[in-house]
C-alpha cells in the first residue's frame, strides 16, 4: 500500500509536500496529485516556514527535529523531506498525518 507522496528509503522515508504558508493554523489538507498538502501558520520569510514545517512534522511523527532534512525545495512550495527513522513505515506515516 505504497503512496506516491511517501516512499521508503534505506533507514528513512521521503515525503513529497506541497506547502501553503500564511495560513490561519498549521494543518494537513490531504493528498494532492503526488504530494501531501499542508498549510503552515508561518510566513515564508527567512526560513520561518521551513522551521515551522520541521517542528510540525517532528511533533506529529514523534521523531527529533534532527531526524528531518529538507532535501529539495528550500525556497519552493514543493518540498522533499527525508525522515531518518528505522521504525516508521509509509503506511504508519499516512495513518498519522491523514488522521
Amino acid at each position: 500500500m505504497s503512496r506516491a507522496w511517501c516512499s521508503a528509503l534505506p533507514g528513512a522515508l521521503r515525503l513529497a509536500l506541497q506547502i501553503t504558508p500564511n495560513a490561519k493554523k498549521t494543518e494537513v489538507i490531504g493528498v494532492l496529485d503526488d504530494a501531501l498538502k499542508l498549510k503552515l501558520q508561518a510566513q515564508p520569510i527567512e526560513g520561518k516556514a521551513n522551521e515551522a514545517l520541521i517542528k510540525y512534522l517532528s511533533g506529529e511523527l514523534g521523531v527529533p527535529k534532527s531526524a528531518l532534512t529538507i532535501t529539495h525545495g528550500l525556497t519552493s512550495k514543493r518540498k522533499l523531506v527525508e525522515v531518518a527513522s528505522a521504525t516508521l513505515t509509509p503506511e504508519r506515516v499516512a495513518q498519522i498525518l491523514l488522521k
